[in-house]
């Protein structure tokens, strides 16, 4: 995605140190024929919106990042039970099914948030946004306190942002209908080989520890699983690229997300070896949010939260989080 002291309460997970459109039937990509989620647009006050509802209990919005989509949401849910969670997915306007005219500024998807629970008679929901997501994320919970019952931004954008240069060859492998092939051939016949290389795109890790972490995401059916489904989601296609672009420009004129407005107990997640969102774009947005809980992953990536050696304890204390909101 993009493809400590004054912090609140600080909680860290660390690990050794050598271990650094319309309607849609969506499968899963694993080998089973129920669907992950049955996508429907929604005519809003504010415009169409992409957006599926899955699982009963406690609604969470699902704010994906950049690239994305609802498919991008739908992964991100997989960590929310499916018994204690109602989750509501949403492409971002510019992303597949959801138009841009929707809302371009970071405000107006923030507002379509907003108008989406409208349309679903939802009153209060949690929000849990991600990377690219966590600007209209963040706003939403500025512009409309009282929708947001807690908030948890996972390694969220949260100031102004530039994309890195790239490289020609990266340019190619991401941005190029045949670089996108090339990807899905890697995926499906060397998955620990395309495993390093989001890994190693995702994180700042030595070899030594991308060699181990490689191993432990690859052996865990869950991680490899989200690693090698989250990379067709994460390209800048034809479907995606209006938003893409849309937010890297969007992201690149923040001057501020008046953060220390934000009333909702805050959760912020980040991994400290984060290559894609420089860590301190988290740290600085715990230091602002009142009261704010930080919750880093000692050397986690970008993808940290989903395939950190301590995910699971980083998932369970989402879902307490975002349980406790709908209990408020």
């Amino acid at each position: 995605m993009f493809h400590g002291t004054g912090r609140g309460n600080v909680g860290v997970i660390a690990e050794p140190a050598r271990l650094r459109t319309g309607k849609d039937l969506i499968m899963s990509t694993t080998h089973t024929n129920a669907p992950e989620y049955t996508s429907s647009v929604a005519e809003t006050a504010l415009g169409p919106v992409e957006y599926a509802v899955v699982g009963t209990g406690v609604p969470v919005l699902v704010v994906h990042g950049t690239p994305g989509g609802i498919d991008a949401a739908a992964l991100m849910a997989r960590i929310l039970p499916r018994d204690r969670v109602s989750a509501i997915l949403v492409s971002r306007p510019g992303y597949l099914g959801t138009p841009l005219g929707s809302g371009a500024t970071i405000d107006e998807q923030a507002d379509l948030l907003a108008a989406l629970l409208d349309h679903l008679g939802i009153e209060r929901a949690g929000v849990y946004t991600w990377s690219g997501g966590g600007p209209a994320g963040y706003r939403f919970a500025v512009r409309h306190p009282e929708r947001v019952t807690v908030l948890v931004a996972n390694a969220a954008c949260s100031a102004a942002y530039e994309l890195p240069q790239q490289d020609l060859a990266t340019r190619l492998m991401f941005t190029t209908a045949p670089g996108q092939w090339l990807l899905r051939v890697l995926a499906a016949h060397q998955p620990k080989q395309y495993i390093a290389g989001a890994l190693a795109g995702e994180g700042d890790l030595t070899k030594e520890q991308l060699a181990a972490r490689t191993e432990e995401v690859f052996a865990d059916p869950a991680k490899r699983r989200f690693v090698v489904d989250l990379g067709p989601t994460a390209s800048p296609d034809r479907s995606r690229r209006t938003g893409y672009d849309n937010d890297l420009a969007q992201f690149a004129a923040i001057t501020s997300l008046g953060l220390e407005k934000i009333t909702a107990p805050t959760l912020v997640v980040q991994g400290t070896s984060d290559s894609d969102l420089p860590p301190a774009q988290s740290y600085a947005a715990a230091d602002a949010i009142p009261g704010a809980e930080l919750l880093t992953l000692d050397t986690g990536t970008h993808l940290a939260l989903y395939t950190h050696p301590d995910a699971a304890a980083a998932q369970a204390r989402v879902v307490d989080f975002l349980l406790a909101g709908g209990r408020r």
